[in-house]
Parts: C-alpha cells; structure tokens; sequence
C-alpha cells in the first residue's frame, strides 16, 4: 500500500500539476485575459504591502531560481566545480536566508490580508488559499534544514535531484527515489506540486506576464532643443 501511495504521489501526481500548470495557463490567458493580473489593494496599509511584497519578492525569486539549479543541474555537470557535500551546504545557507526573508515578507502579506477587513472583503477564496499555501511551504522548506544538517554527505540532495531530473526527462523510477524520505521532504515535494495545480487558478498567472524584457529594453533618442546632438537615455516609455 505504501509502494502505491509513493507511486500515486511522486510519479504520477507531478505529471497531473504539471499538465494542470502549462494547459491551464494558456486557457486562461487565451479566454480569460482581462483576469490576468494581480489584484491591487496598494492604497490600504501601503506601508505593509510594501515591505511584505518587496521582502517576499526577493526571497522567492532567489528561492525559485536556487530550486530550478539545484534540482535540474546534472550531478556530473558540477561536481568538476562542487562536491555534493559543498553544494547541500550553500543550499542550506542562501536557503536558509532567502527562505526567512521570504517567510517574513509572506507572513506580512498575510497578516495584512486576513486582519484588516477592507482588504479580506476584496480577497477571493483562492487569493486567501494561495496565501496560506505558499506560507505552509516555506515553513516545510525551513523544516527540512535540519534533516539536511543530518545528512552532510549530500546523499539525500542528490535524491531529489535525481527525481526531479526523472520527473522532466519523462523516466520511470521516480517514486522509489523518495520513498523513505523524512516526512518534510515528501510533504514539501507534495505541496509544491499543488503549488503547479492551483496556478492557473489563481493571481499567481500574473508571473508570466513579469515584464523581463523592459530591462532589456533599446534606448530612446532624446532630442534638445538649440540644435545640440541627441543624447541616449534609457527612459519610461
């Protein structure tokens, strides 16, 4: 039953929040546009909003980011340059760091949500249960700091790897890589996937619309008055 249970969870359901994750996300944005977007509330406790945001912000995308590397990167690409053991290590140190600011941020965000009236009468029930997902998460990652301390050779680290590697690359065998794992890890590795499902469901479609390319973008001729050369700025379109 238990052989079942992992199967079900770590080979079967990724592939079902994935599938969720991608087709949804082009449903929605193909007949739901003028949905795509994160709510405003930025005039009710401004201060709040901006400090939770920012510190949220920073964290996840660091967190997000640090993720997609450590899980999808090959161990024979790096081990060149880093041992497992060096490698777990830096997770666990800019993991860890990441992870509280990002935890501080949410709980902000949260807290401000929940408690003040105004805001919580324009909250969804999807806003509200993203916002305790996303907190519950964070705190199962910080969980498993500990259980990584215990594990120094890097073993477990490169478990999850090897199943995530497995999970993208379509092979089977996923599920007995974290079989037996500490509990924090299997319920991190669940919850995040939910994270996939409720996606298209929810605010968080607004990430694909972050405006990357705005960095990226070419400069604007500025033209003076009084015949002198144009001069190149990088301004607000």
């Amino acid at each position: 039953m238990t052989d079942y249970v992992d199967v079900v969870l770590f080979q079967v359901y990724p592939y079902v929040c994935l599938s969720v994750f991608l087709i949804g996300s082009l449903i929605r944005f193909d007949r739901e546009q003028y949905s795509w977007r994160s709510g405003s509330s930025q005039m009710l406790r401004a201060r709040q909003l901006r400090w939770g945001s920012n510190l949220f912000h920073v964290g996840i995308l660091f967190l997000v980011v640090g993720h997609a590397v450590g899980l999808l990167t090959p161990h024979a690409v790096y081990h060149r340059v880093i041992s497992a053991e060096a490698k777990q290590l830096l997770a666990i140190v800019a993991g860890g760091v990441a992870g509280t600011i990002c935890f501080v941020g949410l709980t902000l965000l949260m807290h401000r949500r929940l408690t003040d009236p105004r805001i919580r009468a324009t909250s969804s029930a999807m806003d509200v249960a993203v916002l305790v997902v996303l907190w519950t998460q964070l705190v199962l990652g910080l969980l498993t700091i500990p259980f990584s301390l215990g594990h120094a050779d890097g073993s477990v680290m490169i478990r999850l790897s090897e199943w995530a590697q497995r999970i993208v690359t379509l092979r089977a065998g996923a599920a007995e890589l974290v079989s037996g794992l500490p509990w924090p890890y299997q319920l991190h590795l669940v919850l995040g996937l939910t994270i996939f499902l409720l996606f298209p469901f929810s605010r968080l479609v607004h990430i694909w619309s972050a405006p990357i390319g705005y960095v990226l973008r070419p400069y604007q001729v500025v033209r003076r008055r009084g015949g002198r050369a144009p001069a190149q700025r990088r301004v607000t379109p």
